[in-house]
């Protein structure tokens, strides 16, 4: 998916650093010279940007400096219009965070001589293959964590986004039928799907699942008693349920409103849990930075994994992008930003900083960790406040840094107000598009029947009430009208507007329908939604 720069998705809003103006008076950068002062800088500033987008329930946000954590607090309240407050044990849905926890377990497996980073993965799966034989026969572990597979942007993300009830061994089943699109080691292509694979890597090598090594191997060495592996363990009593708008007239757009009674509700990421599943509360999150920091040394001096481990975690495998650099409209930019296993590593006002997003409906989340000065920053959210975690996440770390003079704050809310402006443009463009469109080429009733995709499987077209009624067989939320739009182009009205409407192209032969495409209604749209993988035929 290609990113607009006004439309920041969930996750890409917490990578972009864009322009700014100068600071208000407040000095943030005095916050380098003592903890106190830090943790007192780090509230201030984050009440303040909660100030500017009074919409979000709650944040969690942890601080460590030293081996110590300097702060671990909760703001504003677990559920939108209710009194009960988030504070430091509150669970958030952390995402592709967890994805640098997976590479730890494996690292762990890497220093028993268990398992080699650059051994193929057929190795430990037997039988293992992809789309493409040669990539499927050479893959490695490395490649499996490094976003390098050849796979498209959340290619095979609908095997499990939206909630599917597809099993672990089902992702994995599917997994040789999803298409890729470039050359082993070519490119950055962020897949979710290949860290699914490792996980089964770490399954099949240890014995154990995968919640059961993490809880095992990390989350109680470390007293991380707040955290569990998956969503579906998530207390809601416990937890900051997800928010989010949902329209009209697009997502991400209209009202603040709360999307579920849980956080697995909109979140059931089992199935794929190696690549996202980790809730976790402020406190424990500090543990895990302070970890990381300590090439995995824990504060007694035990190791998870040793230094020689941890250094090649942060290792570069890939580049995700190149530039001239830093500017006055766009300080934060890098020179250069890699990904390594779990992590990205990049410059940051000419520091190196290693880093990672997480994005689920309802809920962003950052951590950033800035080696050179033993310190690390991590912001959770219930809410898709993409810019308000873009200012803190530059904000924060300038803080820390002592830097001074951009104000991320008024910058955020800039590009937000000309997003907003950008997509309630091409809300109605999509709207005057349909009223002007030609009709289909076929009776409606030619396209009822069962449609298959060898990754998917099938989606379903029946009559109902004088229209169609469209199916994705194994995500319950993807259900609803399919209408006409223009020509033998239709597209979905899902009746639950958490998700994401689809257009789809019917290819006629002999006055018959035989395949179907399908992509995205929303310029907005998450790239999990990867309805453009799919290639359906008529069965």
């Amino acid at each position: 998916m290609t990113v607009s720069p006004f439309r920041l998705t969930r996750r890409s809003a917490l990578f972009a650093s864009a322009g700014a103006a100068a600071l208000p008076a407040v000095a943030w950068s005095q916050a380098a010279n003592d903890d106190a002062g830090l943790a007192e800088a780090i509230d201030a500033y984050v009440t303040a940007a909660m100030a500017a987008w009074p919409d979000q329930p709650a944040l969690g946000v942890a601080v460590v400096k030293d081996g110590q954590a300097v702060l671990t607090r909760g703001y504003g309240v677990k559920v939108q219009g209710q009194a009960a407050r988030a504070d430091e044990h509150t669970l958030f849905a952390i995402a592709s965070n967890t994805k640098n926890v997976t590479a730890a377990c494996l690292a762990m497996l890497v220093d028993e001589g268990k398992v080699k980073w650059d051994e193929p993965v057929r190795t430990y799966l037997p039988g293992f293959t992809l789309s493409d034989p040669y990539i499927g026969a050479h893959i490695t572990v490395r490649d499996t964590l490094s976003h390098r597979a050849g796979f498209g942007l959340g290619a095979g993300d609908l095997l499990f986004w939206p909630n599917s009830d597809r099993t672990r061994a089902e992702v994995l089943a599917a997994v040789p039928f999803v298409p890729i699109e470039d050359g082993l080691r070519a490119n950055y292509h962020y897949c979710n799907l290949m860290f699914v694979v490792a996980g089964a890597v770490l399954e099949a090598v240890s014995g154990m699942t995968w919640e059961a090594f993490v809880q095992t191997r990390v989350l109680d060495p470390l007293g991380m008693a707040d955290t569990v592996p998956m969503a579906s363990q998530a207390d809601p009593a416990r937890s900051a349920l997800p928010h989010a708008r949902i329209g009209p007239p697009l997502r991400y757009q209209g009202e603040m409103t709360k999307i579920a009674d849980s956080i697995v509700g909109i979140w059931n990421w089992d199935s794929a849990a190696a690549a996202g599943g980790i809730c976790a509360s402020p406190a424990d999150w500090a543990k895990w930075m302070i970890l990381r920091l300590g090439n995995g040394a824990m504060p007694d001096g035990t190791r998870l994994f040793t230094e020689a481990r941890a250094t090649e975690m942060w290792r570069p495998n890939v580049v995700i992008s190149g530039t001239p650099g830093p500017t006055a409209e766009l300080p934060g930019r890098a020179i250069a930003s890699t990904y390594a296993m779990g992590h990205q590593v990049q410059d940051y006002r000419g520091e190196r900083i290693v880093s990672h997003g997480g994005g689920s409906p309802g809920g962003n989340s950052f951590t950033v960790l800035i080696p050179g000065r033993n310190a690390g920053v991590s912001v959770f959210s219930n809410a898709e406040e993409n810019f308000l975690l873009r200012t803190l996440r530059s904000g924060l770390v300038d803080i820390v840094m002592g830097r001074q003079g951009f104000d991320w704050i008024a910058d955020s809310k800039r590009l937000e107000a000309e997003g907003i402006a950008e997509s309630l443009k091409a809300a109605a463009e999509i709207d005057a598009k349909q009223a002007a469109g030609a009709p289909p080429t076929l009776p409606l009733s030619a396209l009822v029947g069962t449609w298959r995709d060898p990754w998917y499987g099938d989606i379903t077209i029946e009559a109902r009430d004088a229209g169609l009624w469209l199916t994705f067989t194994r995500n319950a939320a993807l259900q609803g009208p399919l209408e006409p739009y223009d020509g033998n182009t239709l597209r979905t009205r899902f009746p639950d507007r958490r998700e994401e409407d689809a257009f789809v192209t019917f290819e006629i032969e002999d006055g018959r329908p035989v395949r179907a495409t399908v992509k995205g209604v929303s310029p907005d749209i998450d790239f999990s939604y990867d309805y453009q993988d799919l290639r359906l035929t008529r069965v």
